[in-house]
């Protein structure tokens, strides 16, 4: 079994998933536009260039998501994407590229369970946590 998760946007799928790409040092692998499927006369006005589904891989994982018709789209609450890096400076990166124009919630720090962690939601809505576990003690 594997889960994935699957975000859903207002309409900036296509600006989040090439800004998850940057930020997670990921790769795109598949951007469907929903006029690209056909007939889009049930959607809202100019909504054909949206994201029928996105597709990005990190490593071994996958991120999926789409553009929710206005009428469809919710906030996301009620979870938190988690990213789990090796190194401390990875940590910081990764934490301050998804915060550009978000919001932190938990500035990246030190715990007493991680080397560095943090809480942030990204310019899209979207709740993250970084986590750089502490070095084991022998």
């Amino acid at each position: 079994m594997e889960l994935t998760p699957y975000l859903n946007f207002d309409g900036r799928c296509e600006a989040a998933f090439k800004f998850y790409e940057r930020c997670l040092n990921g790769k795109i692998t598949t951007l469907i536009t929903f006029e690209s499927m056909g007939d889009i006369s049930q959607l809202p006005e100019g909504w054909g260039g949206k994201i029928m589904h996105a597709h990005v891989t990190v490593g071994d994982k996958v991120l999926m998501g789409s553009d929710a018709a206005p009428d469809r789209f919710e906030k996301p609450q009620g979870f938190s994407m988690s990213v789990h890096v090796e190194q401390p400076d990875e940590a910081e990166r990764v934490f301050n590229a998804l915060g550009e124009n978000g919001t932190v919630r938990m500035p990246i720090q030190p715990t007493s369970w991680a080397a560095k962690f943090g809480i942030l939601t990204d310019q899209f809505g979207v709740p993250w946590m970084v986590n750089c576990a502490a070095a084991a003690t022998a």
